[in-house]
């Protein structure tokens, strides 16, 4: 008999679910603030060690809390914790939004406790590729050669919806999306409730040729993030590396800081961190572009996404 992969504090398929009582102090915020938390913010590969502590080894998983709604975007390593804070307070409706399927955005999916808890619903949306839907996507990162447990094992009610272009609704949210410049085709999400509006666009090339964008893409993704509270935007290299790296699908971090003062942007998180950088390299980085957006005049906020960090919108 096959059994499901050991999960630290959740459930296996083949096990009774337990739930834990959520304390007064792990309530689902009911009010009418946004919440935001990166769950992973890495880049490429997760990179536990002391040199990361502190901005997260794990890889892609994003989410946007309002009224009781969880909205995740992207399964990468970071969805794991997520998973297991979940299966604390469910039963579960959930919702999982993704840019694409390269594997530091779906990693994380076959160890997401909820999958495997039969009172949980999931509703997964994501981009088609080529001619593969979203489901067979996924049902084949599950298969034997990639992994041991067969998707057949899965629990929790699902249900697969494409998205590749306009705009989709959700409780108090409508998001928007567009394609970005990254191999495959890659989606940025713009999320507006409350309010508040995020946008979401972890994997992104802003210098990048031969991509099939279409025309004035420049201009439309400066509109697209325009005067957003918060850009959560890949800046995965400097200046240097990238002239190395010019067709590998991600920005520098000068390049997010130019794409958020030129659309109004007012909080800048700097995101999909190389798996090499270290959180010192990191807040050196911050320093310099901090200093050098303050000699502009520009009011930009600059920060390095945290893994864990909630980040309170609307108050």
């Amino acid at each position: 008999m096959q059994h499901a992969p050991s999960i630290s504090g959740a459930p296996t398929p083949l096990d009774p679910v337990t739930r834990a009582v959520p304390s007064a102090s792990r309530a689902v915020d009911l009010g009418t603030d946004v919440e935001v938390r990166c769950w992973g913010t890495r880049g490429s590969i997760p990179s536990p060690g002391r040199q990361t502590i502190r901005y997260g080894g794990n890889t892609t998983c994003f989410e946007v809390r309002h009224k009781g709604t969880r909205l995740i975007f992207d399964a990468g390593s970071g969805i794991r914790p997520l998973g297991a804070d979940l299966v604390e307070k469910g039963p579960n409706a959930i919702h999982i939004f993704l840019t694409h399927f390269h594997w530091d955005h779906i990693q994380g999916f076959p160890f997401f406790a909820p999958l495997y808890d039969a009172e949980d619903t999931i509703k997964l949306v994501g981009p088609t590729q080529r001619d593969v839907d979203v489901q067979n996507l996924f049902a084949g990162q599950m298969g034997p050669i990639y992994f041991p447990v067969p998707f057949s094992v899965v629990a929790a009610a699902m249900e697969f919806e494409h998205l590749n272009a306009g705009t989709y609704e959700i409780g108090d949210a409508v998001l928007s999306v567009m394609r970005v410049k990254h191999p495959s085709f890659v989606l940025g999400y713009r999320i507006e409730v409350a309010g508040s509006t995020i946008c979401f666009i972890p994997d992104n090339e802003m210098e990048g040729t031969g991509y099939e964008v279409g025309e004035a893409w420049e201009q439309r993704i400066r509109d697209f993030v325009g005067d957003a509270d918060l850009l959560i935007h890949d800046s995965m290299y400097t200046e240097e590396e990238y002239r190395l790296r010019a067709g590998w699908g991600h920005s520098t971090f000068e390049q997010s800081v130019r794409l958020a003062e030129e659309g109004g942007v007012k909080r800048l998180l700097l995101f999909h961190h190389d798996p090499t950088r270290s959180d010192d390299e990191l807040d050196a980085i911050v320093s310099r572009l901090r200093d050098e957006s303050l000699a502009r005049g520009s009011g930009l906020e600059i920060e390095a996404a945290a893994e864990g960090a909630d980040i309170r919108l609307g108050e």
